[in-house]
């Protein structure tokens, strides 16, 4: 915050003290302004002293209120500062042109997002089977390049010629020599200025060179449809490639470009158009002032700030400390319209120039603050770290103690708040809350009360002090900042996942236990394909490690930002208390390691627990913090991979250093990219960094030992496991068994089955595969259901509620095979947040939840939609979960699975339905009472 305090006289020449010179000597030279009814006019002078007045001051003065010799007002602004994201469009080229030479080719990558473009390229040889990424051959590297590993080129992008006035487009033009004998080149893009890769489908572009590769299953080629998709952070939506063919330019075309003789393509162009978050810094500016006007003292404030589009200024005034909000008498200025009796709504106008918007308020003598929030566009709110903002006023003489004033530099941080629960925030209710409570209390506890008041009305009345007790406690919530990154309004895109060959396995049908939840040590597959489990649930983790009690609800503590902010376990401290309030058992925290990525997921020294999200001894004062809230808390522990320290004599990064100094040895050997000398790996491998070969005894016993020192050392409950699919679940079973986590989740993440682009109704191959590797950890281990949410988003954009039952009347996923090893979830840092690779239907949240927090398995709720509009929907379904004890193992009794409706009975305790349609619980053998009800959602309990 700048305060900056304007001195004015409009008698300069006048050598009598004023009041205020007296008492409170200005050490600077003063500043001359000539003050009007609109403080727009206002206009400051020189430093020097003045002898005479302008004309046009003159002129100013003829039309400006006279202002009391003696009053000396002075002007306050503060000036907040506002760091907020919005999204850049552009578009990423790709084309292939002819040459110079007829029978060379130039291929040109651009992209006309401003940033620091990197091509990280190399190419593929026709004889060379061996390896994808050769280094090409010095005719075709561009001047700047720069080598990397032997077998990678980097070039950066370059300020095109080409680029239109005002506009950027950068881009690399690679000449592609006839004689070379090179198949393809492969390539990703990088922005150097956050770090972020774009690649397809997590592997590498390839541009075909041979017209006879596009027919091959290789599905990273860039060809027709092809989809461009980001990794490993989202920079955007992307759109379906266009592939302009030649057969189309032709028709459009007066000239034919001849076929070429050696099956090479002549020709072809594709563009993909992206989106970037860039930070913006905008501010708000409030300069307040007395004006002796018409035998008054009255305060002129004058609100401006340079925030693009419309704003309105939702405001009021207070009279004393308390900064309760209340309505000034009128006038008020134009576009003014009251809120609910307890605010002013006043939209912005445009500053002359068009850049920004501003208003002016006029107030009566007597309040001694001004607060105020902004609102811009439909759905974005502004706040002072979680507050209202708040202006004090100056007293009437024009004196004010400016060292009150709280310094408010840090900055303004921006929140997503529904506007009808908005209400709470914008006005000091605690007063009349606690009056409320106080009157009851005194009325029951009075001996007349005591003995005319019934059992009944004496219930009533601690039943309404508790709930007054429950609406100041939300107040008090709502007052913590909300760090949500959904403010940006980004494009819906289409989420590609990756075409793998499918091999439908054979399913083995083992029924878990009915009266037992302990887990058979049987070393044969588990397959469930129609299991029930028990209903009776031990409270014992050590029952059934890795799992549990069953009545865990998860919540995931971040987003795939929550590392820029260098602090976020202490901001996580902060809101310890609340998570436990809205009924959280199980919080699941980010990587803790030192990591290559920001995020965290490229970890290099595993001992080192300095991570972007805080040191050691903050993560174990927060793990310690949660501890003492009751929730349980899981380390996200990324075993699939380990980026290195250090180069072989190749050049090829796979020597890691730190107390796990391994060698090439613990690198799979059929990665081409890192050259391991390990065996071949148990799963799909991860290219971007050296994948661990578990198959090693001296691996596995480290990475034991590693999260043995964990538990220790940090006071980690259970895991998160990344990556799964890239190791056999065996060896999770392994770590399991050392480390013994109360509670251990794998994510096995693969793409769901489709025909003609469209998601199949019979989603068991999916689920068994996952149920597969749950089998392998011989059930030690549960796994993100990831069934379930590809078919609630089918069911959801299409209106097609009938996925929601298999043919034999259980639910779809994996929560129908094997409900206690299933942790449900809608979105995670991965699906949604900035990264969004598979975002949940917009709008439709809460019907996912709907449906995952009133189903078995094990609810996960991801951290921007807790803080976010619906955090309170969420808290009652929570509620409703504990309140009726449905755990990981509860009955389902699908009522209807219709094309508009999905209805299910749960323990015969709650009823639920989701969707358009209408649907009533049966009321022949118990009563129902609709407990909530929101968009396209209902919940019923049981009376």
């Amino acid at each position: 915050m700048s305060t900056s305090v304007a001195l004015e006289s409009l008698f300069p020449l006048c050598r009598r003290e004023s009041p205020f010179h007296r008492h409170k000597p200005i050490p600077f030279r003063p500043f001359f302004l000539t003050c009007s009814s609109n403080l727009n006019d206002a206009s400051f002078v020189s430093h020097q002293p003045r002898r005479t007045l302008s004309p046009a001051l003159e002129a100013s003065l003829a039309d400006t209120p006279i202002l009391h010799s003696l009053q000396c007002p002075q002007t306050i602004t503060n000036t907040f500062q506002i760091n907020r994201t919005q999204m850049v469009e552009g578009k990423i080229f790709v084309r292939l042109d002819p040459g110079k030479d007829l029978r060379d080719r130039e291929l040109t990558v651009s992209c006309n997002i401003p940033g620091k473009w990197i091509l990280h390229w190399g190419v593929t040889y026709v004889n060379d089977v061996g390896r994808e990424w050769d280094e090409p051959p010095c005719d075709m590297i561009p001047p700047g390049s720069v080598p990397v590993k032997e077998y990678a080129i980097e070039t950066p992008l370059k300020n095109s010629s080409l680029s239109a006035e005002g506009d950027t487009l950068q881009e690399v033009r690679i000449d592609l020599k006839d004689n070379n004998g090179i198949s393809a080149v492969n390539f990703v893009l990088k922005d150097e200025e956050n770090g972020t890769w774009y690649k397809n489908k997590g592997r590498d572009f390839k541009v075909s060179l041979i017209n006879n590769l596009k027919a091959n299953s290789d599905t990273n080629i860039i060809g027709p449809k092809r989809g461009f998709d980001l990794w490993p952070g989202n920079l955007g939506q992307i759109s379906e490639m266009f592939f302009k063919s030649r057969a189309d330019r032709d028709e459009r075309s007066e000239s034919r470009v001849p076929e070429k003789e050696n099956n090479q393509p002549e020709r072809f162009y594709e563009e993909v158009s992206v989106t970037k978050k860039v930070s913006v810094k905008n501010s708000i500016s409030v300069s307040t002032k007395k004006c002796f006007e018409s035998g008054q003292v009255k305060d002129l404030i004058h609100f401006e700030t340079d925030l693009p589009g419309d704003a309105v200024l939702h405001w009021g005034v207070c009279r004393d400390d308390s900064k309760k909000w209340e309505v000034p008498p009128p006038p008020h200025p134009p576009g003014t319209v009251s809120f609910k009796g307890r605010a002013l709504r006043t939209q912005l106008r445009p500053r002359d120039g068009g850049k920004g918007s501003s208003a002016l308020i006029t107030l009566e003598e007597g309040f001694s603050g001004f607060v105020f929030v902004l609102k811009q566009n439909e759905n974005t709110w502004f706040k002072y770290m979680g507050n209202d903002f708040y202006i004090p006023l100056s007293s009437p003489n024009g004196l004010l103690n400016v060292g009150n004033i709280k310094d408010q530099s840090a900055g303004v941080q921006r929140e997503v708040i529904k506007e009808a629960s908005q209400d709470t925030s914008f006005f000091a209710f605690a007063d009349t809350i606690a009056n409320d409570i106080r009157n009851l209390i005194t009325d029951n506890s009075s001996e007349k009360s005591q003995k005319t008041k019934s059992k009944k009305e004496q219930q009533s009345i601690f039943q309404e002090i508790e709930r007054l007790a429950a609406e100041a406690y939300n107040m008090f919530r709502s007052s913590i900042p909300i760090f949500s990154e959904a403010t940006i309004a980004e494009p819906v895109a289409t989420f590609v996942e990756p075409e793998t060959a499918m091999v439908e396995p054979q399913v083995t049908t083992i029924v878990e236990p009915e009266t037992t939840m302990a887990e058979t040590q049987a070393t044969t597959t588990v397959v469930p394909a129609t299991s029930v489990e028990s209903d009776t649930l031990s409270l014992d983790p050590k029952i059934c490690s890795g799992t549990g009690t069953g009545y865990e609800i998860l919540c995931q503590g971040f987003n795939w930002d929550s590392h820029k902010s260098g602090r976020w376990y202490m901001e996580l401290k902060e809101i310890a208390s609340e998570l436990a309030s809205l009924g959280f058992t199980v919080v699941w925290l980010p990587p803790p390691t030192e990591s290559v990525s920001p995020e965290g997921y490229m970890p290099k020294d595993l001992y080192n627990l300095s991570s972007r999200y805080g040191n050691i001894y903050e993560l174990k004062d927060l793990v310690k913090t949660f501890h003492e809230v009751g929730i349980k808390v899981l380390g996200d522990a990324v075993l699939n991979h380990r980026c290195a320290h250090y180069q072989n004599k190749n050049g090829v990064w796979n020597i890691f250093g730190g107390r796990l100094n391994w060698d090439d040895s613990a690198v799979v050997g059929d990665d081409p990219h890192f050259q391991g000398k390990g065996n071949k790996s148990s799963g799909d491998n991860f290219h971007a960094a050296p994948n661990i070969d578990h198959s090693q005894e001296f691996v596995r016993e480290d990475l034991k030992e590693w999260l043995c020192w964990l538990r220790k050392e940090v006071g980690y409950d259970g895991w998160r496991l990344d990556f799964v699919r890239g190791f056999w679940g065996g060896y999770v079973k392994e770590y399991i068994d050392a480390s013994e986590p109360y509670f251990a989740v794998g994510e096995f993440w693969d793409s769901l089955s489709y025909t003609s682009g469209e998601t199949d109704h019979n989603q068991d191959a999916h689920r068994q595969r996952i149920i597969d590797w749950i089998s392998a950890t011989n059930g030690t281990a549960g796994a993100f259901d990831v069934t379930t949410k590809g078919i609630l988003h089918s069911a959801l954009e299409k209106c097609e509620y009938w996925r929601l039952s298999d043919e034999k009347g259980k639910p779809p996923g994996v929560v129908g095979w094997w409900p206690s090893r299933a942790v449900t979830f809608i979105e995670n840092h991965d699906t949604g947040s900035t990264q969004g690779h598979w975002r949940f239907p917009r709008g439709e949240e809460m019907q996912g939840y709907a449906y995952i927090l009133t189903h078995p398995g094990t609810p996960s709720v991801f951290y921007d939609h807790i803080f976010s509009r619906y955090k309170t929907e969420i808290e009652s379904l929570i509620s409703i979960r504990k309140r009726n004890k449905i755990h990981c193992r509860s009955t389902v009794q699908i009522s209807k699975a219709e094309k508009d409706v999905y209805a299910a009975i749960i323990d015969e305790k709650v009823a639920m339905k989701i969707g358009p349609g209408d649907f009533e619980p049966p009321s022949v053998s118990q009563k129902w009472s609709l407990a909530i009800e929101g968009k396209d959602y209902k919940i019923w309990e049981a009376s």
